[in-house]
């Protein structure tokens, strides 16, 4: 035992040994000094060679100088080569393109690129030709159409709302009546649901507003609002294309004295359209400053004046305050949401919660609205288009237009048959 003892108190003291000198053990140099046998970091050593008189003034930029107004002008051409149309004064797409583009009584009555409409017929077809259709009968098929719709990005209440007019439509007819087949029957129904929900409260005519308020001796303001980043000034800037087609006078109004590079961006765009642009710089209250530029158009025989704003998140509500407090000031003739496409029904509840607040922060008792949207990005989406139906459905304003491209030219109206064809493909 005692030896045990003695033991465990010598590993103790070579233990509290160890410790106390701590490290590695130590080896002798040829000098005879003891060394850490450790290898350490050797030293980072900078600038090993002397830099030449010509990469030292490369690297010196204590003497810049901004460039002067021959160079301006070539960066400010070069930075808005993408946006330009192949031709000036080419018409926008909306002018170009057909609505009637898509002929539903060429297409193919058993083709597949009915998709949801054959499944959906492919339901009936044990149900006898004379016999009504009950609720019951279309309950499988009208399930199956509701999540093909939502599949599509519509919204599970919009769904339900077209399902329930495709229902109200079909129950108590025959299947015999159907003389142009249960596929037609089906797509035909459903096209009525939905222009009747994308068929907006007000219908807008821009150019037939803008004549309108010329001839009372004031310019036709729109403002443009959103999100951060959703292409507000892009959309500004075709839409000002397409007004100058039309032969109006426009201005362009930059009331982001927030985001840094703003004000240039709006200049990029005047200077590639040939339109004026008002502006006071950075760090203004963006009220006033629409304020002015509206009288500025007035006084110089503007058509119309396109007011940028700051993207903001719509739960900010500072930012959502200023917001209003423009809207409120200001009262344009047109407040236009603008939206990304390809958020799906993250658009939905942006839109809504704007609405909120130009409501409740107002003082009036009748405060302005979003008056209509514009999405962007729409021809990235493919056939997910069902924000674009339930966008106009829990507001009741209209899509204005639809952004299928960078160019000035990209600018489109809402297709519904379009809509349709690629929500019940």
């Amino acid at each position: 035992q005692i030896e045990a003892a003695r033991a465990r108190l010598e590993r103790r003291v070579a233990l509290r040994n160890k410790n106390k000198g701590g490290g590695s053990p130590k080896t002798k140099n040829k000098s005879g000094n003891a060394q850490n046998s450790k290898r350490t970091k050797e030293k980072r050593v900078w600038g090993e060679r002397e830099l030449s008189k010509e990469e030292a003034a490369a690297l010196d930029r204590s003497n810049y100088s901004p460039p002067d107004a021959s160079q301006e002008e070539n960066l400010m051409a070069n930075a808005g080569k993408h946006y330009m149309p192949d031709e000036m004064g080419e018409k926008t797409d909306l002018d170009k393109e057909s609505m009637d583009d898509f002929d539903y009584d060429d297409a193919d009555e058993s083709s597949s690129s009915w998709g949801i409409t054959s499944k959906f017929s492919g339901f009936l077809q044990n149900i006898t030709g004379q016999k009504p259709l009950t609720k019951e009968d279309l309950e499988p098929a009208l399930k199956t159409m509701k999540n093909h719709l939502v599949s599509k990005n519509v919204a599970l209440d919009v769904a339900g709302e077209i399902i329930e007019s495709v229902a109200a439509t079909l129950e108590g007819e025959k299947l015999g009546s159907f003389t142009r087949g249960v596929n037609t029957a089906v797509r035909e129904a459903l096209e009525i649901a939905l222009e009747r929900i994308l068929t907006p409260k007000r219908s807008i005519n821009i150019l037939r507003e803008v004549k309108a308020s010329a001839e009372k001796g004031e310019p036709y303001s729109i403002v443009f609002i959103g999100v951060n980043g959703v292409g507000k000034s892009t959309s500004l800037s075709k839409v000002c294309y397409y007004l100058q087609n039309n032969g109006l006078k426009v201005l362009l109004c930059a009331c982001d004295t927030f985001r840094s590079g703003a004000v240039e961006q709006l200049k990029v765009h005047s200077r590639n359209l040939g339109c004026p642009l008002y502006e006071q710089g950075y760090a203004k209250d963006p009220a006033s400053v629409a304020m002015s530029g509206i009288k500025y158009a007035k006084d110089n025989g503007f058509d119309v004046i396109l007011i940028d704003t700051a993207g903001r998140m719509q739960n900010n509500a500072p930012l959502m305050r200023a917001l209003t407090k423009l809207v409120a000031l200001n009262r344009p003739n047109l407040v236009l949401f603008v939206g990304e496409a390809l958020v799906g029904n993250d658009g939905v509840d942006q839109l809504k919660l704007f609405n909120k607040a130009l409501h409740d922060y107002s003082d009036s008792t009748t405060p302005r609205l979003i008056d209509g949207m514009i999405l962007t990005k729409f021809d990235t989406i493919d056939d997910k288009v069902g924000a674009a139906v339930s966008m106009v459905h829990n507001t009741g304003q209209p899509i204005m237009f639809v952004g299928t491209g960078q160019k000035y030219t990209n600018l489109n109206k809402l297709n519904v048959k379009k809509v349709l064809k690629a929500l019940i493909n």
